[in-house]
């Protein structure tokens, strides 16, 4: 499979995943009006997700590499609902009709729930 394609998997994916915590996630919201006006912002801010994901989780694990052995790893819940949360309030300065109300319920739960999406329909989609 080509990097192309398997870009477009996970993103798709991730949108997905997105689409679905707006269902399951108390305090997740997509307020569009249309269907493709939905698809486009959900395929935004899983690419803003993405970015988020690839520049800023590489330095806060070297930066916090002792918070993530003293917790046994388990600050990368809290890194990951701060990332998500990180991720709504671009979509809403760039506004986008996504929002993410706060942060214990909304943004942990959320980016658990993304995280755990996005792993299943990559086990499924992302074939070699």
């Amino acid at each position: 499979m080509s990097f192309v394609t398997s870009l477009l998997i996970r993103l798709g994916s991730t949108a997905l995943a997105f689409w679905l915590a707006t269902f399951v996630v108390p305090g997740i919201r997509l307020e569009s009006g249309s269907l493709g006006e939905s698809v486009s912002t959900l395929l935004l801010v899983s690419a803003i997700f993405g970015v988020v994901n690839a520049v800023l989780q590489p330095i806060i694990k070297t930066v916090g590499c002792g918070f993530y052995l003293l917790t046994l790893g388990l600050i990368a819940v809290v890194v990951n609902g701060l990332l998500f949360l990180l991720t709504g309030f671009i979509a809403e300065q760039l506004e986008l009709p996504f929002h993410v109300d706060s942060f214990w319920p909304a943004a942990v739960l959320g980016a658990l729930f993304v995280s755990v999406v996005t792993w299943v329909l990559g086990l499924i989609l992302d074939r070699d």
